[in-house]
């Protein structure tokens, strides 16, 4: 995504009104899917899915908690936002819809402003094809906070919750997992020398794929087409956006299982794995308890193997055990350590 524009003009929201605010930021979105029969600019949305069951996540983000406006564009953060909602529906095995929007904005905000964050949520939207449907907009006396609820669609057989793992299942997650947690170590090291040197321009071309899985993350709908392409329903699944550790807990624990997970089976990009040697951390202990990657960690039945293996994008790194196993890292030199959930905690 590019960087913000410069803004040429300031304005002021409560020159606007709610409605017109409302108006503003969301006359250029369509919608791309027959289920929304009506969308925003009413008191409700009206949405059919026939004989499809109704998924439904929402999930907020608030400044100073979840972004940090000094390294956070807001275009960025509205892709974003909308990418972390979407996530949770395709971790259900779903595709999603639509979505809602709600944002409680400070004076500090003005009308352009906003349309740069919208702008991120319209960009989102088009490429995931959600139709924005609705939302709210209120003041806030301090900072920005976004809400936003994401509304999809599921055939009630292919359904995957968090309590499907059987024993001897085997353990697989999408994409990478570390990089989007060391890509917001860059950006904090970098606002703070910015800090104490505002002329200094950083050189940050060492970092572009770390910075991208930070900025600009996507949720996997590819694997659910994938999944889908060739029949493949996982046992149990979640997405990671707290931690490995917490989501394989997770896991666990609405199964009532164990899992040995193999360190040197855990997929790492050579971008993470030289950023921890810079940074002198663990890339293990990274990807256990980073967060906001937004991949998929699924299990599936044994016999499902062969199909998994089409997908390059797909890695086995463990399996499911009986519950008096305990939740395990096998280590590279084979030693098996309890799995400590330390990832992101909301309070």
């Amino acid at each position: 995504m590019k960087k913000d524009s410069k803004t040429k003009s300031s304005t002021k929201l409560t020159d606007l009104g709610e409605f017109e605010v409302i108006n503003q930021l969301t006359k250029d979105f369509i919608n791309s899917n027959e289920s929304t029969i009506l969308g925003v600019g009413d008191d409700a949305a009206v949405i059919d899915f026939n004989d499809n069951q109704v998924l439904v996540s929402t999930d907020m983000m608030v400044e100073g908690v979840h972004f940090d406006l000094a390294y956070m564009p807001l275009k960025h953060l509205g892709y974003k936002a909308v990418v972390s909602n979407l996530s949770d529906i395709y971790s259900m095995n779903g595709i999603c819809t639509q979505i809602t929007v709600s944002i409680a904005v400070s004076n500090r905000f003005n009308l352009e402003s906003l349309e740069e964050l919208y702008l991120g949520i319209k960009t989102a939207c088009k490429f995931y094809k959600v139709d924005l449907v609705g939302g709210d907009t209120t003041s806030s006396t301090k900072g920005l906070i976004i809400s936003i609820t994401a509304i999809g669609k599921a055939k009630s057989k292919a359904i995957v919750k968090r309590n499907g793992a059987k024993i001897n299942d085997l353990i697989v997650v999408s994409g990478d997992i570390g990089s989007a947690y060391m890509g917001l170590q860059v950006l904090k090291r970098e606002n703070e020398v910015f800090k104490v040197n505002p002329a200094n321009q950083p050189d940050l071309s060492d970092y572009t794929y770390l910075l991208k899985r930070q900025l600009k993350p996507e949720a996997r709908k590819d694997i659910i087409d994938f999944f889908d392409k060739n029949k493949v329903i996982p046992t149990s699944m979640i997405d990671i956006s707290d931690g490995l550790s917490s989501e394989i807990m997770h896991i666990c624990k609405n199964s009532d299982i164990g899992c040995d997970i193999y360190e040197e089976k855990i997929p790492l990009s050579e971008e993470l794995k030289s950023a921890c040697d810079e940074f002198k951390l663990h890339s293990t202990t990274i990807a256990l308890s980073g967060g906001e990657d937004y991949e998929l960690l699924f299990t599936i039945n044994q016999k499902d193997y062969e199909k998994i293996k089409k997908s390059n994008d797909l890695t086995v790194i463990g399996y499911i055990t009986d519950s008096k196993n305990g939740i395990n890292l096998v280590t590279k030199s084979e030693e098996k350590v309890p799995i400590i959930s330390q990832g992101w905690k909301s309070f």
